[in-house]
Protein backbone atom coordinates (compact mmCIF):
# COMPACT_ATOMS: atom_id res chain seq x y z
CA UNK A 1 0.00 0.00 0.00
CA UNK A 2 2.63 2.87 -0.96
CA UNK A 3 1.04 6.35 -0.92
CA UNK A 4 -1.58 6.96 -2.76
CA UNK A 5 -5.10 8.80 -3.03
CA UNK A 6 -7.75 7.53 -1.03
CA UNK A 7 -11.51 7.43 -1.98
CA UNK A 8 -14.34 8.74 0.58
CA UNK A 9 -15.20 4.80 0.13
CA UNK A 10 -12.07 3.76 0.99
CA UNK A 11 -11.39 6.32 3.90
CA UNK A 12 -14.86 4.58 5.67
CA UNK A 13 -13.09 1.01 4.88
CA UNK A 14 -9.85 1.71 6.71
CA UNK A 15 -11.88 3.97 9.20
CA UNK A 16 -13.94 0.58 10.23
CA UNK A 17 -10.56 -1.26 9.95
CA UNK A 18 -9.06 0.55 12.43
CA UNK A 19 -12.17 0.34 14.55
CA UNK A 20 -12.03 -3.38 14.51
CA UNK A 21 -8.51 -3.30 15.79
CA UNK A 22 -8.62 -1.36 18.03
CA UNK A 23 -11.78 -3.28 19.65
CA UNK A 24 -9.09 -6.02 19.13
CA UNK A 25 -6.81 -4.20 21.28
CA UNK A 26 -9.18 -3.97 24.36
CA UNK A 27 -11.07 -7.36 23.42
CA UNK A 28 -9.42 -10.44 25.36
CA UNK A 29 -9.51 -13.18 23.15
CA UNK A 30 -8.69 -11.00 19.54
CA UNK A 31 -5.10 -10.07 18.47
CA UNK A 32 -4.71 -7.06 17.38
CA UNK A 33 -1.69 -8.29 15.12
CA UNK A 34 -3.79 -10.60 13.73
CA UNK A 35 -6.64 -8.43 12.75
CA UNK A 36 -4.07 -6.14 11.14
CA UNK A 37 -2.37 -9.39 9.02
CA UNK A 38 -6.30 -10.02 7.83
CA UNK A 39 -6.62 -6.40 6.63
CA UNK A 40 -3.56 -6.48 4.71
CA UNK A 41 -2.63 -3.70 7.22
CA UNK A 42 0.36 -5.87 9.15
CA UNK A 43 3.35 -4.36 7.14
CA UNK A 44 2.16 -1.26 6.70
CA UNK A 45 1.83 -1.34 10.59
CA UNK A 46 5.02 -2.83 11.39
CA UNK A 47 6.78 -0.38 8.72
CA UNK A 48 5.25 2.72 11.01
CA UNK A 49 6.73 1.32 13.84
CA UNK A 50 9.97 0.48 12.31
CA UNK A 51 10.41 3.86 10.57
CA UNK A 52 7.88 6.17 11.69
CA UNK A 53 8.39 9.32 10.12
CA UNK A 54 9.43 8.03 6.66
CA UNK A 55 6.22 5.89 6.73
CA UNK A 56 4.49 8.67 7.74
CA UNK A 57 5.83 10.62 4.49
CA UNK A 58 4.70 7.60 2.50
CA UNK A 59 1.41 6.31 3.96
CA UNK A 60 -0.14 8.88 5.72
CA UNK A 61 -3.12 8.40 4.23
CA UNK A 62 -3.48 5.33 4.92
CA UNK A 63 -2.66 5.61 8.39
CA UNK A 64 -5.25 9.05 9.61
CA UNK A 65 -8.12 6.79 8.84
CA UNK A 66 -6.92 3.51 10.29
CA UNK A 67 -5.17 5.43 13.74
CA UNK A 68 -8.24 7.36 14.08
CA UNK A 69 -10.26 4.03 13.98
CA UNK A 70 -8.56 2.28 16.37
CA UNK A 71 -8.49 4.95 18.44
CA UNK A 72 -12.64 4.73 18.52
CA UNK A 73 -12.83 1.63 18.62
CA UNK A 74 -10.05 1.22 21.99
CA UNK A 75 -12.35 4.06 23.79
CA UNK A 76 -16.00 3.11 22.78
CA UNK A 77 -15.17 -0.80 23.50
CA UNK A 78 -13.62 -0.14 26.80
CA UNK A 79 -16.60 1.40 28.17
CA UNK A 80 -18.70 -1.54 26.90
CA UNK A 81 -16.14 -3.68 29.01
CA UNK A 82 -15.99 -1.85 32.47
CA UNK A 83 -20.02 -2.05 32.30
CA UNK A 84 -19.47 -5.65 32.11
CA UNK A 85 -17.05 -6.53 34.82
CA UNK A 86 -19.01 -4.27 37.06
CA UNK A 87 -22.51 -6.32 36.52
CA UNK A 88 -21.60 -9.61 35.74
CA UNK A 89 -17.84 -10.49 36.58
CA UNK A 90 -17.82 -14.27 36.71
CA UNK A 91 -19.86 -14.59 33.37
CA UNK A 92 -17.50 -12.16 31.60
CA UNK A 93 -14.08 -13.39 32.60
CA UNK A 94 -15.67 -16.59 31.04
CA UNK A 95 -17.11 -15.35 28.29
CA UNK A 96 -13.39 -13.75 27.82
CA UNK A 97 -11.44 -17.36 29.08
CA UNK A 98 -13.92 -18.31 25.59
CA UNK A 99 -13.36 -15.97 23.33
CA UNK A 100 -9.07 -16.55 23.92
CA UNK A 101 -9.47 -20.54 24.25
CA UNK A 102 -11.42 -20.19 20.49
CA UNK A 103 -8.79 -19.13 19.03
CA UNK A 104 -6.11 -22.31 20.24
CA UNK A 105 -7.24 -24.46 16.92
CA UNK A 106 -6.55 -22.27 14.53
CA UNK A 107 -3.26 -21.11 16.42
CA UNK A 108 -2.62 -24.86 16.29
CA UNK A 109 -2.86 -25.20 12.77
CA UNK A 110 -1.30 -22.26 11.39
CA UNK A 111 1.35 -23.30 13.43
CA UNK A 112 1.73 -26.94 12.06
CA UNK A 113 1.41 -25.63 8.29
CA UNK A 114 4.32 -23.23 8.67
CA UNK A 115 6.92 -26.13 9.22
CA UNK A 116 5.73 -29.52 9.75
CA UNK A 117 9.27 -30.92 10.49
CA UNK A 118 9.52 -28.46 13.44
CA UNK A 119 9.08 -30.30 16.96
CA UNK A 120 6.55 -29.17 19.54
CA UNK A 121 8.96 -29.11 22.35
CA UNK A 122 9.06 -25.61 22.53
CA UNK A 123 5.58 -25.79 23.08
CA UNK A 124 5.70 -27.82 25.63
CA UNK A 125 8.39 -25.77 27.61
CA UNK A 126 6.37 -22.60 27.19
CA UNK A 127 2.91 -24.19 28.70
CA UNK A 128 5.06 -25.89 31.47
CA UNK A 129 6.75 -22.97 32.52
CA UNK A 130 4.50 -19.94 31.85
CA UNK A 131 1.88 -21.79 33.84
CA UNK A 132 4.26 -22.51 37.18
CA UNK A 133 5.00 -18.82 36.80
CA UNK A 134 1.73 -17.39 36.92
CA UNK A 135 1.18 -19.58 39.88
CA UNK A 136 4.14 -18.26 41.25
CA UNK A 137 3.66 -14.84 40.75
CA UNK A 138 -0.24 -15.33 42.39
CA UNK A 139 1.50 -16.89 45.00
CA UNK A 140 3.84 -13.80 45.32
CA UNK A 141 1.18 -11.53 45.28
CA UNK A 142 -1.55 -12.95 46.95
CA UNK A 143 -3.93 -12.80 43.97
CA UNK A 144 -4.33 -9.10 44.13
CA UNK A 145 -2.06 -6.26 42.42
CA UNK A 146 -2.56 -2.33 43.48
CA UNK A 147 -3.09 -0.70 40.46
CA UNK A 148 -0.13 2.06 39.66
CA UNK A 149 1.51 4.05 37.29
CA UNK A 150 4.66 1.22 37.01
CA UNK A 151 1.32 -0.90 36.50
CA UNK A 152 -0.18 0.81 33.54
CA UNK A 153 3.11 1.41 31.93
CA UNK A 154 3.54 -2.67 31.99
CA UNK A 155 0.17 -2.94 30.76
CA UNK A 156 1.24 -0.63 27.86
CA UNK A 157 4.38 -3.23 27.38
CA UNK A 158 1.75 -6.30 27.17
CA UNK A 159 -0.36 -5.06 24.42
CA UNK A 160 2.04 -3.67 22.87
CA UNK A 161 3.55 -7.08 22.01
CA UNK A 162 -0.13 -8.03 21.29
CA UNK A 163 -0.14 -5.79 17.82
CA UNK A 164 3.34 -7.26 16.90
CA UNK A 165 2.62 -10.61 17.75
CA UNK A 166 0.21 -11.87 15.67
CA UNK A 167 -2.06 -14.49 17.89
CA UNK A 168 -0.90 -12.95 21.13
CA UNK A 169 -3.74 -11.73 23.40
CA UNK A 170 -2.53 -10.00 26.31
CA UNK A 171 -5.83 -9.21 28.09
CA UNK A 172 -5.10 -12.99 29.75
CA UNK A 173 -2.18 -11.78 31.43
CA UNK A 174 -3.92 -9.02 32.90
CA UNK A 175 -6.76 -10.56 33.78
CA UNK A 176 -5.00 -12.72 35.80
CA UNK A 177 -3.02 -9.88 37.50
CA UNK A 178 -6.15 -8.24 38.55
CA UNK A 179 -4.68 -5.25 35.84
CA UNK A 180 -7.26 -5.50 33.09
CA UNK A 181 -10.79 -4.38 34.92
CA UNK A 182 -9.07 -0.78 36.47
CA UNK A 183 -7.35 -0.43 33.09
CA UNK A 184 -10.49 -0.62 31.12
CA UNK A 185 -11.94 1.91 33.49
CA UNK A 186 -9.18 4.66 33.41
CA UNK A 187 -9.68 4.29 29.67
CA UNK A 188 -13.15 4.46 29.58
CA UNK A 189 -13.39 7.40 31.81
CA UNK A 190 -10.28 9.09 30.33
CA UNK A 191 -8.07 8.55 33.26
CA UNK A 192 -4.72 10.61 32.54
CA UNK A 193 -3.18 8.66 35.00
CA UNK A 194 -3.71 5.43 33.33
CA UNK A 195 -3.61 6.72 29.77
CA UNK A 196 -0.23 8.28 30.05
CA UNK A 197 1.96 5.28 31.25
CA UNK A 198 -0.49 2.81 29.40
CA UNK A 199 0.99 5.04 25.85
CA UNK A 200 4.34 5.50 26.75
CA UNK A 201 4.53 1.80 27.27
CA UNK A 202 2.65 0.90 24.37
CA UNK A 203 4.91 3.66 21.46
CA UNK A 204 8.12 2.97 23.70
CA UNK A 205 7.77 -1.07 22.99
CA UNK A 206 6.78 -0.58 19.55
CA UNK A 207 9.49 1.75 18.64
CA UNK A 208 12.34 -0.62 20.13
CA UNK A 209 11.13 -4.02 19.24
CA UNK A 210 9.08 -3.74 16.34
CA UNK A 211 11.95 -4.69 13.62
CA UNK A 212 13.70 -7.53 15.80
CA UNK A 213 10.23 -9.04 16.56
CA UNK A 214 8.83 -8.73 12.82
CA UNK A 215 12.38 -10.20 11.68
CA UNK A 216 12.08 -12.57 14.07
CA UNK A 217 8.08 -13.72 13.13
CA UNK A 218 9.70 -13.80 9.31
CA UNK A 219 12.65 -16.30 10.03
CA UNK A 220 11.40 -18.37 12.96
CA UNK A 221 7.12 -18.03 13.18
CA UNK A 222 6.90 -21.88 13.52
CA UNK A 223 9.29 -21.60 17.05
CA UNK A 224 7.45 -18.28 18.04
CA UNK A 225 4.30 -19.28 17.40
CA UNK A 226 4.22 -22.35 19.53
CA UNK A 227 5.94 -20.67 22.42
CA UNK A 228 3.06 -18.54 22.47
CA UNK A 229 0.24 -20.83 21.93
CA UNK A 230 1.59 -22.49 25.10
CA UNK A 231 1.67 -19.26 26.72
CA UNK A 232 -2.10 -18.40 25.74
CA UNK A 233 -3.47 -21.89 26.94
CA UNK A 234 -1.78 -21.37 30.34
CA UNK A 235 -2.87 -18.50 30.77
CA UNK A 236 -6.10 -18.98 29.84
CA UNK A 237 -6.15 -21.70 32.43
CA UNK A 238 -5.47 -19.32 35.17
CA UNK A 239 -8.16 -16.79 34.49
CA UNK A 240 -11.10 -19.44 34.14
CA UNK A 241 -13.87 -18.92 36.84
CA UNK A 242 -13.74 -22.09 39.13
CA UNK A 243 -15.91 -21.21 42.37
CA UNK A 244 -19.54 -19.76 41.72
CA UNK A 245 -22.11 -18.49 44.11
CA UNK A 246 -24.86 -20.89 42.79
CA UNK A 247 -25.71 -23.15 39.86
CA UNK A 248 -27.30 -20.67 37.99
CA UNK A 249 -24.29 -18.52 38.04
CA UNK A 250 -22.05 -21.57 36.90
CA UNK A 251 -24.41 -22.40 33.98
CA UNK A 252 -24.06 -18.89 32.97
CA UNK A 253 -20.77 -19.05 32.78
CA UNK A 254 -20.74 -22.35 31.18
CA UNK A 255 -23.36 -20.86 28.58
CA UNK A 256 -20.55 -17.30 28.17
CA UNK A 257 -17.99 -19.72 28.18
CA UNK A 258 -19.06 -21.53 25.14
CA UNK A 259 -20.41 -19.00 23.50
CA UNK A 260 -17.06 -17.24 23.52
CA UNK A 261 -14.94 -20.11 22.30
CA UNK A 262 -18.00 -20.28 19.44
CA UNK A 263 -17.32 -16.70 18.40
CA UNK A 264 -13.69 -16.67 18.35
CA UNK A 265 -13.72 -19.67 16.27
CA UNK A 266 -16.11 -18.89 13.62
CA UNK A 267 -14.03 -15.45 13.46
CA UNK A 268 -10.56 -18.05 13.29
CA UNK A 269 -12.28 -20.27 10.28
CA UNK A 270 -13.72 -16.91 8.58
CA UNK A 271 -9.97 -15.46 8.52
CA UNK A 272 -8.41 -18.75 7.64
CA UNK A 273 -10.37 -18.96 4.50
CA UNK A 274 -8.41 -15.87 2.86
CA UNK A 275 -6.74 -16.68 0.24
CA UNK A 276 -4.06 -15.00 1.17
CA UNK A 277 -2.53 -15.37 4.61
CA UNK A 278 1.20 -13.32 5.12
CA UNK A 279 1.43 -15.61 8.77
Amino acid sequence: MRSREISPARFVILLLQGAIIGTGAILPGISGGVLCVAFGLYEPMVGLFVHPFQSLRKNYKLFIPVLLGCGAGFLLLARAVEYLLTVAAVSTIALFAGLIAGTIPSLMKRSEASDHSAGWSSFVLSLVISYLLFHLLDSATGGSIQPSWGWYLFCGVVWAFSMILPGLSSSSLLLFMGLYQPMAEGIAHLDFGVLVPLLLGFVATLLLCARAVDRLMQNHYALVSRVLLGFVISSTLTILPLSFASAGQAAAAAACFAAGFAGAWAMERARDRRPADPT
